[in-house]
């Protein structure tokens, strides 16, 4: 759904420097993003080249018997296709993130996960490009939290390296395994995936965004051709058709009817 916009997919470092000498957005997999029926003004930067590629060799002078630091994996990497390797080579860490359909750099940029385990949980150091030029940091050097890693708007997540723990491949495909099937639940239309983050009482107690949402009595409720799914309420889905529009109108609806602050999730352009 949404309008156009000019794409730039990009091969190093030389274009990706080109192409933020003007206003620009940085897009992943576009999985949890909905862009405004009216479109994009900026242009939109994707990850491609020696973004897009992978080494999973470990380190020596930074992996031990129990911790293995690969090499650079391109945050224009698909999230789903690395798992794969991972679980070939029985390498764990990563498993908690398993059926979101993300390129790696976004996943981080936005710290993606499930109640199994997040992307921060298997990162050891990240590049970061930003207009004022580009820099190594570890996860200790940011303000991460829940779905959120602290990195600024306008900043690339251009590549990482992963800290994984050896195990073996069952091992591995065990936990993917777990964390999958708790996912059936949800629905299998067209969706940017969560709609809101799971809200926090300033006691600390997190509570679920798709109970609070389905306790005011919202599940199925439709816009257009946008749906509150009746499968999981945290999940707005798209019959077909739908716009942007529509899925505002539903994030404004539920924001009106629960009574907890609500934060989204997702990405909405602009």
């Amino acid at each position: 759904m949404g309008g156009e916009a000019e794409i730039w997919t990009l091969q190093g470092h030389a274009q990706l420097h080109e192409a933020m000498s003007a206003p620009y957005r940085i897009l992943g997999g576009g999985s949890n993003l909905v862009v405004a029926d009216e479109g994009l003004s900026e242009r939109v930067i994707r990850l491609g080249g020696e973004f897009a590629a992978t080494d999973l060799e470990a380190d020596p002078q930074l992996s031990t018997s129990e911790q293995l630091v690969t090499g650079w994996v391109g945050g224009g990497v698909p999230l789903p296709g690395l798992l794969r390797k991972l679980q070939r080579l029985g390498y764990s860490n990563l498993e908690g993130t398993v059926g979101i359909p993300a390129q790696l750099g976004g996943a981080v940029w936005m710290n993606a996960g499930t109640r199994f385990g997040e992307a921060f949980d298997g990162l050891h150091s990240l590049e970061i490009v930003s207009p004022e030029g580009t820099r190594t940091v570890t996860p200790a050097e940011l303000p991460w939290s829940y779905r959120d890693s602290g990195i600024p708007r306008n900043h690339i997540v251009t590549r990482v390296r992963l800290k994984l723990r050896p195990s073996t491949p069952e091992l591995v495909q065990e936990k993917m395994d777990a964390a999958d099937v708790a996912r059936k639940g949800q629905p299998k239309n067209r969706t940017p995936g969560c709609a809101f983050k799971n809200p926090t009482l300033p006691s600390g107690e997190r509570l679920g965004a798709g109970k609070l949402i389905d306790e005011a009595g919202l599940k199925g409720s439709r816009v257009g051709n946008a749906m509150i799914a009746p499968e999981h309420a945290n999940f707005i889905v798209n019959l077909g058709g739908a716009s942007a529009a529509d899925v505002h109108a539903l994030l404004a609806l539920i924001r009106s009817r629960v009574g907890v602050d609500m934060q989204l999730e997702y990405e909405l352009w602009p």
